[in-house]
């Protein structure tokens, strides 16, 4: 006979637990775009070619799709609520580890250990959100922590330059960013010893990856060609302008307004979303935006930098932001979620992964990053044919 389970403690307020997952939302960019402004330095220093560079955003990257499917693993066994936390800890342990970055070993180790704790935490966040949020709050929510994300992403790109050059090397300006991945630990661990108890293990296991459902092969193509613009654009958007003759603190800045933009429009595009029922409404013209900056720098990249820079990242962040209320709106429960979750994030970033090194590769090759943009063009391009086809009356995952 099964003993009487033990009465739960309520949930903490809904304002509560957004505060945790925006504290900890604010880490899943940042170990990436603190790198690009300071690439040509560390580059230098250790000797790597473009492409071993590149392999810095590359990693972290794949790991974001090779882990992704283990995250609803994990959370089986533990509560979705304690494997984020564990991820978090993962990102305080690999950010830490930068400041010993000088050894390249322990650089590429500790870039490993971000992109792990980024693939889990950033796969079950879209769970989350549909296991403890009312649902006509779902876009709001996925805004907030998009802001957060975005957030990071641009703090880490402005200041990489100037906190190197106040803290005297680019290792201790890198590994500076884990205060925040402590904070992150710190808010989110109260919100874990209330809500994992509501996490019964063999309740119902993480079942297979939707592989043989269209609708989950549509979302997957979306966000596999919308993050090889978006990663191939934080890795050689500042580097472009450095070519052009900018010092690596003025193209910090032109990334951080980049990131920047996308905090505009990762906010906006999911409140959006709560008003629209047709998805093809905002994502068409957030392809429409990235392609144009991304023409812009390829053919005239002085003419008005901050202005494609501004409209690339408009474009980038309600591309990722609504890509994540994709992940909700098509499926049935939170478990689906987490699968068609798991799967995309399998295929698209094992694929965008590619992007900055391929990238590098193009620079090495023809010596300069003009061509870049122009890939970056016709990916986004394709990604607005692939929109097309999400129409609102697509099959569920189950």
């Amino acid at each position: 006979m099964r003993a009487p389970r033990r009465a739960l403690r309520p949930l903490p307020p809904v304002w509560v637990m957004a505060v945790a997952l925006v504290a900890v939302a604010a880490n899943l960019r940042i170990a990436i775009t603190s790198v690009p402004p300071l690439l040509d330095a560390i580059s230098g220093d250790l000797g790597l070619s473009h492409a071993a560079a590149g392999a810095l955003t590359t990693l972290p990257v794949l790991c974001m799709g090779v882990f992704a499917p283990v995250a609803s693993r994990i959370a089986h066994h533990t509560g979705a609520a304690a494997a984020v936390l564990l991820a978090v800890v993962s990102i305080l342990a690999g950010t830490l580890s930068r400041f010993a970055g000088g050894h390249v070993v322990v650089l590429y180790a500790g870039t490993f250990l971000c992109g792990v704790g980024i693939a889990v935490a950033g796969t079950l966040l879209p769970r989350l959100v549909k296991t403890y949020f009312p649902p006509e709050r779902t876009g709001l929510v996925t805004g907030l922590y998009m802001l957060a994300m975005m957030g990071g992403a641009a703090a880490s790109s402005a200041i990489a330059v100037p906190l190197a050059d106040r803290l005297g090397s680019w290792q201790a300006s890198l590994g500076s960013w884990s205060v925040v991945a402590l904070v992150g630990a710190i808010a989110w661990a109260p919100f874990t010893v209330r809500a994992n108890p509501h996490h019964t293990p063999g309740e119902e296991g993480p079942g297979r990856l939707p592989w043989r459902h269209p609708t989950a092969w549509l979302v997957a193509g979306y966000l596999a060609l919308q993050s090889w613009c978006f990663y191939s654009a934080v890795t050689w958007l500042a580097p472009t302008y450095v070519e052009h003759g900018w010092s690596r603190a003025s193209a910090g800045y032109l990334a951080a307004a980049f990131s920047g933009a996308q905090i505009v429009s990762g906010l906006l595009g999911p409140v959006l979303s709560d008003r629209t029922h047709d998805m093809r409404r905002l994502l068409l013209p957030a392809a429409a935006l990235g392609v144009a900056g991304s023409v812009g720098i390829w053919l005239a990249p002085l003419a008005a930098p901050w202005v494609w820079a501004v409209v690339t990242g408009l474009g980038q962040g309600a591309a990722f932001s609504l890509a994540l209320v994709l992940l909700v709106r098509y499926t049935r429960t939170p478990e689906a979620s987490g699968r068609l979750t798991g799967m995309a994030f399998l295929i698209s970033y094992g694929i965008a992964s590619i992007g900055p090194l391929a990238m590098g590769l193009v620079r090495d090759v023809t010596g300069g990053l003009s061509v870049v943009w122009f890939v970056l063009a016709a990916f986004g391009v394709l990604q607005g044919l692939v929109v097309l086809r999400l129409r609102p009356d697509l099959r569920r995952v189950d």
